[in-house]
């Protein structure tokens, strides 16, 4: 039976009639194949019938009011008849539910390494209802009071604290009102480091077959952790609003990370094997940061339907950076923000599928539809306009407004009108005014430089107001000047800059494409790498890769640049995100076919450059091997690499480089079975850690492996789509074509009712009007969501393969 989606009809007439709910759950996790699920739902109704949801229960049992009834289930809904109007309503739910491998539900994971079972709960959006019977929508918050039976041998974790455990007895202190998606279950051998501070309990949590990495990683993750904490109690008015504070690097989660209230979930490559470089710290720290500021902003409130995901998300990527720099210690993040998210965002708002940040509730029609407006527009735009609105405001403006909201709206659900409000009442300017102009228009404005004489003119074209710094550079690219600029209808000349290259958004507050004068982009693109300024210099290669879009550079110049100035450049994270704007970007969209494989190499001649200069710096000639793995088709040079697992100046391969090498030597046809297998069998965590040994096969696919990977085969979380991670970017002489092969993978996905990243189609549908096409949408669609800053794509190095030799509009 077809799975109907909750809409927002549903949900408000469910919220209008509904209040005062808890949940006392027993979940017991010992089988096989199936767990029991009990839920005790009381709540208050001024309504004689409702539901529950509850989908793909085997079997389910119904007490209403203390008197055993005929469940009414259709495989999604629990109907419920008879309920009082006065008095608090009981109902308790019996079900029988089948464990999932798809990362959605009940997981199960069993570790390969050491034949250890996992066993997590992982809900968000409407996954609630796969676990437990519920209202499971985000208006409707509850207490939990949970306990569960699991193995003895396990520990068990959730949002409250423990209470008791006892012989696989677990029992958990009742929480305040959070969502339904919010619960979080985590069973298994973890292996735990805890601590106490500031009062609450800490502990960061991995399986058992990660314990050395986790050891080896706990000093910092407590310092950054005890640092964020620290820093958001001086920010945020509100006490932090849970009772313990537990972080768990899990297995097979979809998304990068889950801000569970208490117990946040991260994807276990956040704890990678091996060395681990400064840019993944850097990231990961950006992450913990990301996930502890829902806390407050998206667990303690939570917005009431899902138009303003975009608002939760970009809040916690705005403070996520904000409070690893700040409060952490991890320099110049703004640069991770320029050089990687909000090309992302260009990108997505330049297409026809373009979308306002901000949609209205009615856009988002139900939940299917909710999941398929997770991308760059939601996600990177999102984020960078409140950059823009804080900056705009000012910092004290800005957090004032934001603290009268979250202390008005604890344990609440509010709207976006909701904070536009908070925001007005502590500040003068036009909140409204800025959000009609930003949130609910597409597109995004140009600045640009013009010149009146000797005199820099800054000139809008677009409709937004803009606050922005502007620097000032000498004809020798020294600073000599900076100044905060508002720029509206008016032109604005700025002459204390006559005659100095000029550089509007310099400090990257702004959203706006960037067009310089002549002058001063021809200073910058002979001087690019001596400009002093890391996110300038950011900012300036995120303007080059936007006019390649826009066909006012050309990829060959882009490249001319790479070649010139990328192998001096200093940060590691512009030396990644530069090249992978040229791989997976530039040179698929906008070099022909013939030409790609020349194209290739000047980015291997860049890479073989860069790698040279950065002898003594082992972060840069980190970045330089695994883009020289990604792209050299000197197959001796790969093969010398992987056979001593370094590369030739003596640094060891991290893993990453090794995943990028294996599929060179696969794209160039020195692959062979037997290699294919040693690297198997040397990763060993096909399972384990999904980016691992398959990889090198996908560049030799032939007909039967196509079939068999787009056939009947369940699939197993995120191992499909990793294991064909890079189909369509490699030089296809022979198998299928990649096209087809995407096809058939995107049809199991949507088979499965389960989106597998990396096939997502460009020009996503923009919420379709017939609802039977809405979750083929979302399976197909909603993985964009799910590569966000807080995913691990990035923290993993980004997609640094060969290009597709295609040429395709972008």
């Amino acid at each position: 039976m077809e799975v109907v989606s909750l809409t927002l009809d549903e949900a408000r007439a469910r919220a209008g009639v509904i209040s005062s709910v808890s949940y006392t759950l027993d979940l017991d996790l010992t089988g096989l194949e199936t767990f029991r699920s009990h839920s005790r739902v009381r709540f208050a109704s001024t309504a004689t019938e409702t539901f529950l949801d509850l989908k793909g229960a085997l079997s389910v049992s119904l007490v209403v009011n203390g008197e055993a009834v005929e469940a009414a289930y259709d495989g999604a809904r629990v109907g419920l008849t008879g309920l009082s109007e006065e008095a608090v309503n009981e109902v308790e739910v019996t079900a029988t539910l089948p464990f999932t491998t798809d990362g959605d539900g009940m997981h199960t994971f069993t570790d390969p390494v050491d034949g250890s079972r996992y066993v997590s709960a992982y809900l968000g959006m409407d996954n609630a209802s796969k676990v437990f019977a519920c209202f499971d929508q985000n208006d409707l918050k509850a207490s939990f009071s949970v306990a569960v039976t699991a193995d003895p041998a396990d520990t068990v974790l959730a949002n409250g604290a423990v209470v008791s455990h006892d012989a696989g007895r677990w029992v958990f202190a009742a929480t305040p009102p959070i969502p339904p998606a919010l619960l979080v279950v985590a069973a298994g051998p973890w292996h735990s480091v805890r601590w106490s501070h500031a009062g609450l309990d800490f502990g960061w949590h991995a399986r058992r077959s990660l314990a050395t990495e986790l050891d080896r990683d706990a000093e910092e993750l407590r310092r950054t952790t005890e640092a964020c904490y620290a820093h958001y109690a001086d920010l945020i008015d509100e006490p932090y609003p849970f009772d313990s504070y537990d972080q768990v690097f899990v297995p097979g989660l979809n998304w990068g990370a889950q801000e569970m209230p208490g117990c946040v979930t991260y994807r276990d490559e956040l704890l990678p094997r091996g060395a681990i470089t400064d840019a993944q710290r850097a990231i990961r720290a950006v992450i913990i940061a990301h996930e502890m500021s829902h806390m407050w902003f998206g667990d303690s409130m939570t917005m009431t339907w899902w138009e303003d995901t975009w608002l939760q998300e970009s809040f916690a990527d705005y403070m996520g950076y904000r409070v690893a720099e700040a409060g952490a210690g991890f320099s110049d993040l703004r640069v991770e923000v320029e050089i990687r998210s909000k090309p992302w965002g260009y990108r997505s708002d330049a297409r026809r599928s373009t979308h306002p940040v901000a949609p209205l509730a009615e856009d988002v029609p139900d939940v299917d539809t909710a999941a398929t407006i997770f991308d760059g527009i939601s996600y990177a735009k999102g984020g960078a306009c409140l950059v823009q609105l804080a900056f705009w405001l000012g910092d004290e403006e800005f957090m004032a407004g934001v603290n009268r909201h979250l202390t008005r709206f604890r344990f609440a659900n509010a709207t976006l009108a909701d904070f536009v409000e908070s925001l007005a009442e502590t500040s003068s300017k036009d909140i409204r005014g800025w959000v009609e102009a930003w949130l609910r228009q597409p597109g995004f404005d140009t600045v640009s430089v013009r010149r009146d004489g000797d005199v820099p003119v800054l000139v809008r074209e677009g409709n937004r107001p803009h606050a922005f710094t502007v620097a000032g550079y000498d004809s020798s690219l020294r600073l000599v000047g900076r100044r905060r600029v508002e720029l509206g209808a008016d032109p604005m000349p700025l002459p204390e800059l006559a005659g100095h290259v000029v550089v509007p958004n310099a400090g990257g507050e702004t959203f706006a494409a960037l067009r310089l004068d002549p002058e001063s982009w021809e200073a910058l693109s002979d001087g690019l790498s001596r400009v002093e300024d890391p996110l300038v210099r950011a900012v300036l290669w995120s303007s080059a890769a936007l006019q390649v879009r826009s066909r006012d550079l050309s990829a060959d110049e882009f490249l001319d640049l790479v070649e010139t100035h990328l192998p001096a450049e200093s940060r590691a994270d512009i030396i990644e995100g530069v090249l992978s704007e040229a791989r997976s970007v530039v040179i698929p969209h906008r070099v022909p076919a013939s030409r790609a494989a020349g194209a290739v190499a000047r980015v291997a001649t860049a890479a073989a450059a860069g790698l040279k200069a950065s002898e003594d710096d082992e972060q840069r000639a980190l970045a330089w091997a695994t883009a020289l793995a990604a792209t050299s088709a000197d197959a001796g040079l790969l093969r010398g690499w992987l056979d001593a697992d370094k590369v030739a100046t003596g640094i060891a391969l991290l893993p990453t480089t090794r995943l990028e090498g294996g599929p060179g030597l696969a794209a160039l046809g020195e692959a062979d079975a037997r290699f294919i297998a040693a690297e198997r069998d040397r990763d060993g965590t096909v399972e384990g850690d999904p980016r691992g040994a398959s990889r090198p096969r996908r560049a030799t696919f032939d007909d039967r492996e196509g079939r068999r990977l787009g056939g009947d085969a369940r699939p197993r979380g995120r191992q499909p789509p990793l294991r064909c991670a890079g189909v369509g970017d490699v030089d296809r002489g022979a198998g299928p074509p990649a096209a087809s092969l995407r096809r058939r993978l995107s049809r199991r996905g949507a088979e499965a009712g389960h989106p597998w990243p990396g096939l997502r189609p460009r020009g996503r549908p923009r919420l379709p009007a017939d609802r039977s096409r809405r979750r083929p949408a979302r399976c197909a669609a909603s993985s964009a969501g799910r590569r966000r800053t807080d995913d691990p794509a990035a923290f993993l190095g980004g997609p640094l393969r060969r290009p597709r030799v295609a040429t395709t509009s972008l």
